[in-house]
C-alpha cells in the first residue's frame, strides 16, 4: 500500500517499505533453502537496527517462528533458548559473535552473524520467497522467553492470532496512521517493542525512528529531528529524559502520545512528563503471555494517574482471591491476582504442559500481578503477588511503599523489598538513587515516609545506591539488589 513511504529509520539510513518486503523475501528465501518448513523455530539476537524486522519478517514469511533474544544473554543463556525451542537457524549481530558462537555450536545450530554488508551479499544471492505460505491463526509466530525471575525461563508461545489481534487493538487506540513517526528505542525483541511499536507501526504504514541503545539525550534529539508523534517508554526511559540537560531546548510539539508500560509508573513522573513534553502519557499493562497489552488508560477516556486503566476491546479482566475464588466487582477495596482472558492469551508455555497448568485456569491466565478495582472498571497494581513482603502479620505491597519515597524531591528511583526479621518475619527495607547533586540522610527520608503511610508501612532499613539493577528492557530489577551484609538476604 506504501511502498515509497519509509518504514525503518536509524539516523541518516532509510528503509521504505518496498525494500523493506524486498529483503525480508530474501531472506524467507534463504531460509527455504536451508531446509527451514513452515512450523519451524529460527532464532535471533539482534539489537534495534534495521536488520532486526527485515529478518524477523523474514522468518515469518517462510511460514516460521521467531525466537528473539536478548541481546545481552551470555552464550550458556542463549545456548538454553536454542536448544529449548529446538531452533533450526541462528541470527546475531557481528558485535555479539563470540556469545552467539559458543550457543550455537553447544546447540548444534547453525549461526549467520549480521554484519553490515556481509549480509546484503548472503541475501542477495538467495532467491527470494515466491509464496508465502498459509499459516492458521493459531499456528505459533513468535516464542518469547519470560526473563525467568523464578528458575529456568519459560518459552510463552504466542499466535499469529495472539499478536496480530493486539497488533489491530493498539493501532486503532493510537490512532496509527502513515506519516506517523513513531520512537523505537524499546528493545525489539521484547514484547512491548516487538508488539506496540514495530509490527502496530507497520500494520498501519508508519515509521519507526530506531535507536539501538537507549541514551536520555540521543532519544530528545530523535523525538526534535524526527518530529515523534508517538513515545513508547518503560518509566526508566522518562526518568532518563526529565533529568537529562538537554531537556529544556527541545521542541516536543509534534508528540501526540507517550505510551508507558513494561513497569509501574510512579505518579510523580507522570506529572512531571506530561508537564515538561507537554503530551498526554498513557500508562498500560500487560505481559509477555498477553501478547503483551491486556489493559490501557485509553485516549478518548479519563486517565486516572497510578491506574493501568481498563481492559483492552476484547479482552476480559478479573480479580481471584488465594483460594481462585472470584472478587466481586462491588468490593472495591479488596487486592486480588489479575486473571486475563481474550485472544491475546497465549497457546501457552513452549513444551512446557506443567508450567501453563500452573497458571492457567480453564481459559484465564493468572497473572501473578495483585491489583485493586475502583468502581469505574479502573485497575490498579499494588505488586506482583511474589514481592509482597508480611511484616507482623500485615501484607505490605512495595508499590505503594515507592509512589511515596518518588514523592521526595531528591529521590530519582527506588526499590523496597523484604528483609529476613527475627521478630516481624520480614521487615521492610529500601534502596535508593539520588538525582544529580542532590542527597538526604536516611533518617529525613524514613521521617518523610513516615508522615504519608501507616506506621507498619514505613522502611526501618534505607541505604543509598549510584543506580538500581536494571533489564535490558529498563525494569528495576530486585532480586539484583545487593542488601547490605548486616541485613542479611
Amino acid at each position: 500500500e506504501h511502498p515509497d513511504a519509509v518504514a525503518l529509520k536509524l539516523d541518516d539510513i532509510e528503509l521504505t517499505y518496498a525494500a523493506l518486503d524486498g529483503a525480508s523475501s530474501l531472506v524467507a528465501g534463504l531460509l527455504k533453502e536451508r531446509g527451514v518448513e513452515p512450523g519451524d523455530r529460527v532464532g535471533m539476537m539482534l539489537p534495534n537496527v534495521p536488520y532486526f524486522p527485515v529478518i524477523y519478517y523474514g522468518i515469518l514469511k517462510a511460514g516460521a517462528a521467531v525466537v528473539p533474544m536478548n541481546v545481552l544473554l551470555k552464550g550458556r543463556e542463549a545456548e538454553f533458548y536454542l536448544s529449548d525451542s529446538g531452533a533450526k537457524q541462528f541470527f546475531a549481530w557481528g558485535d555479539f559473535g563470540e556469545e552467539a558462537e559458543i550457543a550455537a555450536e553447544t546447540a548444534g545450530v547453525e549461526l549467520t552473524l549480521v554484519k553490515p554488508g556481509e549480509f546484503e551479499q548472503l541475501i542477495g544471492a538467495a532467491t527470494p520467497i515466491a509464496e508465502v505460505p498459509e499459516r492458521a491463526g493459531d499456528d505459533t509466530c513468535v516464542i518469547l522467553y519470560t526473563s525467568g525471575t523464578t528458575g529456568t525461563p519459560k518459552g510463552a508461545e504466542l499466535t499469529h492470532s495472539n499478536i496480530g489481534s493486539n497488533v489491530v487493538e493498539n493501532a486503532k487506540m493510537l490512532g496509527f496512521a502513515p506519516g506517523d513517526m513513531i520512537f523505537g528505542g524499546l528493545p525489539l525483541f521484547h514484547s512491548f517493542g516487538q508488539t506496540c511499536a514495530m509490527n502496530a507501526a507497520i500494520s498501519k504504514g508508519a515509521t519507526i525512528t530506531l535507536l539501538p541503545r537507549f541514551d536520555a539525550a540521543k532519544a530528545l534529539e530523535i523525538i526534535d529531528r524526527d518530529r515523534v508523534t508517538v513515545f513508547m517508554g518503560v518509566p526508566t526511559m522518562y526518568v532518563g529524559l526529565l533529568h537529562d540537560p538537554g531537556l529544556a531546548g527541545v521542541d516536543a510539539s509534534s508528540l501526540r502520545f507517550c505510551v508507558s508500560g513494561g513497569a509501574s509508573l510512579p505518579v510523580e513522573v507522570l506529572s512531571a512528563v506530561e508537564s515538561k513534553l507537554d503530551a498526554k502519557l498513557l500508562e498500560g499493562y500487560g505481559l509477555s503471555e498477553t501478547s503483551p497489552v491486556a489493559t490501557f488508560n485509553h485516549p478518548d477516556s479519563p486517565s486516572k494517574p497510578g491506574s493501568i486503566g481498563r481492559p483492552l476491546p476484547g479482552v476480559e479482566l478479573k480479580l481471584v482471591d488465594d483460594d481462585g475464588n472470584d472478587i466481586p466487582e462491588s468490593d472495591t477495596d479488596a487486592v486480588g491476582e489479575i486473571a486475563i482472558k481474550g485472544p491475546n492469551v497465549m497457546k501457552g508455555y513452549w513444551g512446557r504442559d506443567d508450567a501453563t497448568a500452573e497458571v492457567m485456569r480453564g481459559d484465564w491466565f493468572l497473572s501473578g500481578d495483585m491489583a485493586k478495582r475502583d468502581a469505574e472498571g479502573y485497575y490498579f497494581i499494588v505488586d506482583r503477588k511474589k514481592e509482597m513482603i508480611i511484616r507482623g502479620g500485615y501484607n505490605v505491597y512495595p508499590r505503594e511503599i515507592e509512589e511515596v519515597i518518588y514523592e521526595h524531591p531528591a529521590v530519582m528511583e527506588a526499590a523496597v523489598i523484604g528483609v529476613p526479621d527475627e521478630v516481624h518475619g520480614e521487615e521492610i527495607a529500601a534502596a535508593i538513587g539520588f538525582k544529580p547533586g542532590e542527597s538526604v540522610t536516611a533518617e529525613e527520608l524514613q521521617a518523610f515516609i513516615k508522615e504519608r503511610v501507616a506506621a507498619y508501612k514505613y522502611p526501618r532499613h534505607i541505604w543509598f545506591v549510584d543506580e538500581l539493577p536494571k533489564t535490558a528492557t529498563g525494569k528495576i530489577l530486585k532480586r539484583e539488589i545487593k542488601v547490605p551484609a548486616e541485613l542479611g538476604s
